[in-house]
């Protein structure tokens, strides 16, 4: 290409010069777009999407130009791959599953003091040594709690009025602290857990902001990282792109199972490596009572020496709206079926021997993973062209329609797990989920709260607390702290012989 400066260096006239000038600036702003870009138009058309460009002639500059720039930031190979593979394999008939062997899972019945102290120890230790990283999956809007906020801005109702994201930063903070007290031989240095929060185009900005106006919440800014995860568009039954406004598609998020590919592209793989990160516990912001970074968890994770682990909880009762682990195939791996995919009478089959439903080991997105095990899954998942198809009312530019969402979930790895361990915890203690808004049947804020004050309240009388209380204890209890204590433990000294009156919030 021509360089108009190099022809006024080389003796071109004033004049010359102006004129230069004149064209140069001709080149450099984009001419008015009267119709789409003719390479991009036939492109569309190998694919069936050419329909994007119907209302064509009643945009305005600016919205072609939004239009066309839409386009082509996608990736239209992948893509119609992934739309073709995956309505193909709608209704194809899936490989049959069976019950998880009984010896399979860690239960808490199965479990000895000696074993918890063991596993417990051995967690605090990696913790201490700078092995465990934690990933928040929290790309989600808090719309169906009624807030346009980041899930995790949420506050369900509890005395100190904190956020899920403040309870979780702050059970980070006590576990550094007990790591530092427990395994440090001399004098306490400090120990930092990495906190790696997935967002979405949609909660990214707001979620940066809570957190750099709440301070952190006491953890140190460069610990923590956020990142995106990716976005798919939406389509059609028949897969056409639907349309968000005459300007631009409607997408949404690729789901929780985007978190590998995500931190693969934000380059967080690396960052892990780089801070001898070995082990990841990997979580959703909407379980209140999650136990972020738990050393017994990961304890038993590193001793059974597996790929990957999740916690499970006992399916409440048959109809339950879970997904539980089964076995894909006749002695096939671990996965996990959606509750839809069990017909009624596997939903309700029960195992003789034990008297719990065969298919009971229900899926709560509590998860222990080796980097050497995602960064494997992340590859794999990246060429995976089957995405799992959510039926949705996906907003578009005629009000509301119903269409399909593209989505991989984090349990889709479990394919690729050598092992899997499965670990069982008790509802009552590590799963409280906030889904709904109150007045809804279950996993609402209200049902998350008192699952808090309830648990937290054993902990206070089995510390020596006494509690008084102007309404029935079963409608209220006490809240006590993250700083305070992890799972119950080192509550003698604040409790013993002291009454609280519920509810309150117990604190340093």
């Amino acid at each position: 290409m021509r360089d108009p400066s190099m022809e006024r260096e080389n003796g071109a006239s004033d004049s010359t010069a102006a004129t230069t000038t004149t064209t140069t600036t001709e080149i450099t702003s984009p001419p008015p777009m009267n119709s789409p870009r003719q390479a991009l138009i036939e492109r569309l058309k190998d694919y069936g999407q050419e329909d994007v460009f119907a209302l064509w002639d009643e945009l305005s500059p600016d919205e072609r130009e939004f239009l066309v720039r839409d386009i082509e930031s996608l990736d239209l190979p992948r893509i119609d791959r992934i739309i073709r593979c995956s309505l193909h394999s709608q209704g194809l008939p899936v490989a049959a599953i069976e019950p998880v062997p009984e010896n399979w899972v860690s239960t808490v019945d199965g479990r000895t003091m000696e074993d918890r102290e063991k596993w417990w120890k051995m967690g605090l230790k990696t913790i201490y040594e700078g092995k465990l990283g934690v990933v928040l999956l929290s790309g989600g809007q808090g719309t169906r709690l009624g807030i346009s906020d980041p899930k995790g801005c949420f506050n369900i109702g509890l005395p100190s009025g904190k956020s899920l994201f403040q309870i979780q930063a702050e059970r980070i903070l006590c576990i550094q602290r007990l790591a530092a007290q427990v395994v440090g031989d001399g004098p306490t240095r400090p120990v930092t857990i990495h906190w790696y929060i997935m967002t979405s185009p949609f909660t990214d900005e707001a979620t940066r902001k809570y957190f750099s106006s709440h301070k952190y919440f006491g953890l140190e800014p460069d610990q923590i990282s956020f990142f995106q995860q990716g976005t798919l568009p939406c389509i059609s039954k028949e897969g056409k792109f639907i349309m968000e406004t005459p300007f631009s598609l409607a997408k949404a998020p690729d789901g929780n199972g985007g978190v590998y590919g995500a931190l693969k592209s934000s380059r967080l793989l690396e960052d892990m490596a780089s801070r001898g990160i070995k082990y990841v516990d990997c979580y959703g912001v909407d379980n209140v009572m999650v136990r972020v970074a738990d050393p017994t968890f990961l304890g038993y994770f590193i001793d059974k020496g597996a790929a990957s682990a999740a916690k499970v909880v006992r399916k409440a009762y048959p109809q339950e709206q879970v997904g539980v682990f089964v076995r894909r195939g006749k002695g096939g791996p671990l996965t996990v079926v959606e509750y839809s995919e069990l017909d009624q009478s596997m939903a309700s089959a029960i195992n003789q021997r034990t008297g719990r439903l065969q298919y009971c080991w229900s899926n709560v997105c509590l998860h222990m993973f080796t980097l050497d095990f995602i960064n494997q899954v992340a590859t794999g998942l990246e060429k995976d062209s089957v995405y799992h198809l959510a039926e949705k009312k996906i907003p578009s530019m005629n009000g509301y329609t119903m269409g399909l969402k593209l989505e991989q979930f984090i349990f889709d790895s479990f394919l690729y797990a050598p092992s899997t361990a499965l670990y069982e915890v008790l509802r009552e203690e590590e799963f409280a989920p906030v889904k709904n808004v109150n007045g809804s049947n279950f996993d609402t804020p209200e049902s998350a709260r008192l699952s808090v004050l309830r648990l937290h309240t054993r902990w206070v009388i089995a510390a020596g607390g006494f509690l008084t209380h102007s309404v029935p204890l079963y409608a209220t209890g006490v809240e006590v702290s993250p700083l305070c204590s992890y799972a119950g433990e080192n509550l003698e000294a604040i409790c013993r012989g002291r009454t609280f009156h519920a509810p309150c919030e117990i604190s340093l």
